[in-house]
């Protein structure tokens, strides 16, 4: 399954696993320079850090799979979020996930969630089978590659809450039989389960302590919430934090995943939104998540190292 037909065109679902016409890697890139021959020497990460840091491989995407953990891994970064269409890509091409494991490894990175499962929460009864063996899959992959999550997207408009909720009891259930939890995203662009509050009504009718939400600058934005919701939460509920910035310009319904700029480039509020996490006790995973074709045009390894840079600059500062 992919974000195509789940989600509007023009969010994330235009953008994952397509390649834009001005964001093809030319050999320079930095890709090219890192000698694979060679073992990389990653940054040390600062030890006063009151996060980790990871990369969503997003940021970099039309980068491939092991070169994506190869950057993150060279760049710094603690953790790299895989993305569950690029891990089946790599499986078709010959590859195994012992491979991807194996990278992972040589590299010191842990994977703090893969990306994503779909249709879980408002799949007709009918359908209901194919797509839980599916989610099943999905994160018995995460837990060969060590992913404690995997994110569990919310349906494009309205849906009954309390058939998700429990549906995402199941997904619990499965998750935990299989050692990947599910973490229920909300999404700034849909309809329904756009905001950090419609989140925690899942959570709650679910009433499961395994449960968690992954958070998004953007998507609370987006979703017209605040963050000062952060402050409802609890910080095992909290799977994972995405970390991103977006313009002023255009207004906020016209923005899309696209729109994302690098953390302290855009108009939103990061450093009361870090200190919001760290106010609850948050000390978890800090992701930089970025869906931006201009990003993808540029050298990746660069790109990852700017991230990393402006997201301690904020966390740390």
């Amino acid at each position: 399954m992919s974000y195509e037909g789940n989600y509007a065109i023009g969010d994330l679902a235009r953008l994952v696993g397509k390649r834009p016409e001005n964001a093809r890697i030319s050999p320079k890139h930095a890709i090219q320079s890192i000698k694979r021959s060679q073992p990389l020497d990653p940054v040390s990460p600062m030890d006063a850090s009151p996060f980790r840091y990871s990369l969503n491989a997003s940021t970099i995407r039309p980068t491939p799979l092991l070169d994506q953990i190869r950057v993150a891994g060279h760049a710094g970064y603690d953790g790299i979020e895989l993305w569950h269409d690029a891990i089946d890509g790599f499986l078709e091409q010959g590859g195994a996930l012992k491979d991807i494991r194996q990278c992972l490894d040589d590299n010191a990175l842990h994977v703090p969630s893969t990306i994503y499962l779909a249709d879980w929460f408002d799949a007709t009864d009918g359908d209901l089978d194919r797509v839980m063996s599916e989610c099943e899959r999905r994160m018995e992959q995460a837990a060969t590659l060590g992913a404690p999550y995997v994110i569990a997207g919310p349906p494009m408009g309205s849906a009954n809450i309390q058939i998700g909720a429990e549906r995402y009891r199941q997904l619990l259930d499965r998750g935990e039989r299989l050692g990947a939890l599910p973490a229920m995203e909300f999404l700034g662009f849909v309809e329904q389960v756009n905001t950090i509050e419609a989140a925690i009504g899942i959570l709650n009718q679910a009433n499961d302590s395994r449960g968690t939400t992954i958070l998004d600058p953007f998507h609370i934005f987006r979703g017209g919430g605040s963050v000062d919701s952060i402050a409802l939460l609890q910080p095992q509920q909290i799977a994972v934090s995405h970390f991103n910035d977006t313009p002023a310009q255009p207004k906020r319904l016209l923005q899309h995943d696209e729109h994302r700029v690098m953390p302290g480039d855009g108009h939103l509020d990061l450093r009361r939104y870090v200190q919001l996490l760290k106010n609850i006790g948050f000390h978890g995973w800090l992701s930089l998540e970025l869906f931006n074709a201009s990003y993808w045009a540029q050298d990746p390894l660069e790109t990852a190292r700017l991230g990393l840079e402006k997201m301690r600059a904020l966390a740390e500062g």
